[in-house]
């Protein structure tokens, strides 16, 4: 089978400088938001390009125009109804309001922050495959380094990580793209697309715009802007000619069959 390459991202309020106590107000955080959507549209309208959006259903409901659009070519999964207020009851009601948006079925979910909820409650709010799990150590959020590293099933669901390197399981997600030099991120990726037959990696729209000024520390913005979106599209030429770009959706579909 074809390695499969997941890029994936998560289309969400920008409310990272609430963490550092930057107070950012909501239409603010919409607003760069989706400032950073318009910013990769070009890549997503690449011809050869397909990629999966993890949406929360409030940015969704303020620009359901661009939702709607964009789900004609990739895929729109759910990232919860909020980025920084969750209850278990949305769950369902963002899958809901996403289909409601798009017309299209919504079976993928990914929690902000990749925050850990029962598989049992996942599985009755209806989603067939969760990308909530980055199998690593990363201090102060999360250790998984005892999760598997591959995709597997977990009580009904299809469970698809975030990638991590095969050997110390060094993350390869947004702020490993930023920090590391190039070609040592290259070099890792392919070694874990070649290891475990594909490679999910996650970004947020908002990176690539310029998000100095709103408190954060300098590893998160590094590379930011149209500097670091010529740095993805480097990553994904470099990334072509050893797999396929994919949905998490045709994914998980295409090993449950």
């Amino acid at each position: 089978m074809t390695p499969q390459i997941l890029i994936s991202f998560d289309v969400e309020e920008f409310d990272m400088p609430l963490e550092y106590g930057f107070n950012l107000p909501p239409d603010k955080q919409l607003e760069i938001g989706f400032l950073g959507l318009e910013a990769i549209t070009p890549l997503l309208n690449q011809s050869d390009f397909r990629t999966t959006l993890y949406t929360t259903a409030n940015f969704a409901d303020h620009f359901s125009s661009s939702i709607k659009y964009l789900s004609d070519k990739h895929e729109i999964a759910s990232h919860t109804y909020y980025h920084s207020f969750f209850e278990i009851e949305h769950l369902q009601s963002s899958r809901l309001r996403l289909e409601q948006i798009t017309g299209k079925p919504v079976t993928g979910l990914r929690m902000p922050r990749m925050k850990q909820v029962p598989m049992e409650a996942i599985n009755n709010a209806g989603y067939g495959y969760d990308a909530s799990m980055n199998p690593t150590w990363l201090p102060g959020r999360y250790n998984h380094l005892n999760e598997p590293r591959s995709y597997h099933i977990i009580e009904g669901v299809f469970r698809i990580p975030a990638s991590v390197s095969s050997g110390l399981r060094l993350p390869l997600f947004w702020l490993s793209f930023k920090n590391f030099p190039y070609t040592y991120y290259l070099h890792l990726c392919k070694q874990a697309l070649k290891k475990d037959g594909y490679l999910s990696l996650y970004f947020h729209p908002w990176e690539f715009v310029d998000v100095t000024g709103y408190g954060l520390p300098s590893y998160t913005t590094k590379y930011a802007g149209h500097q670091l979106l010529d740095r993805l599209y480097m990553l994904l030429e470099d990334l072509k000619p050893h797999g396929n770009f994919s949905t998490m959706q045709q994914f998980a579909s295409d090993r449950t069959l």
